[in-house]
């Protein structure tokens, strides 16, 4: 560095400066270098998140297939039963209601109780074919993954921009490094701490992912 002569004051007084200014660098740098950490830390939680909400949303699939498949069957079965009860076949009803699947037997004796009301069990709520609640809670986990997978990515964009304003602390230190009027490094390396200490402030309120 240029030290400027003169007097023992404005010696000293830049000597003081220049600590500042290293101190101020070296600080920096380790920010810097801990806000691309967590960033590098977050984005890989999104990528997992995302992951995460992909497989149970495959899995939700999946769930509501064998529901789709079930219904189909029950609807196949119910087609039968209603044929036979229109040809007046009681014999035949009976033996189709004694193959209804556990799910559509429940909501046909709830059906059958409430005086037939319904066009049929199928309105009913107590039916609920095996697959739909596993699919509906799939569904949930999908959903709630991938709002954390979006979270997790504004919490890494959120220490990316930290890192843009700790790159303009270190440009504003080094210019203040230069050979130039004591009031102008002055300006600058104020800035600079100004900027320092407002990053770290708003850094502090971030989540941290070790």
């Amino acid at each position: 560095m240029v030290h400027e002569s003169g007097p023992e004051g404005p010696t000293r007084q830049r000597r003081l400066l220049d600590a500042l200014a290293v101190f101020l660098l070296a600080a920096v740098a380790v920010l810097t270098a801990w806000c691309g950490f967590q960033s590098s830390k977050w984005g890989g939680e999104m990528s997992i998140a995302f992951s995460q909400a992909s497989s149970a949303r495959v899995t939700a699939t999946d769930w509501a297939s064998q529901a789709r498949d079930a219904r189909s069957n029950d609807l196949s079965i119910w087609a039968q039963w209603v044929l036979a009860t229109d040809q007046g076949d009681a014999q035949l009803a009976t033996y189709i209601e004694d193959r209804f699947s556990p799910e559509f037997d429940a909501a046909f004796d709830a059906w059958t109780e409430d005086g037939r009301v319904e066009r049929g069990p199928f309105m009913r709520s107590e039916y609920v074919p095996p697959g739909t609640v596993e699919a509906a809670a799939a569904n949930e986990r999908a959903d709630e993954r991938f709002e954390q997978a979006l979270a997790n990515n504004q919490r890494g964009d959120d220490y990316s921009l930290l890192t843009v304003m700790f790159a303009l602390v270190l440009f504003l230190t080094a210019m203040s490094q230069r050979d130039m009027q004591p009031w102008v490094r002055h300006v600058l390396l104020s800035a600079a701490g100004l900027f320092a200490v407002t990053a770290l402030i708003v850094m502090l309120t971030f989540p941290v992912k070790i």
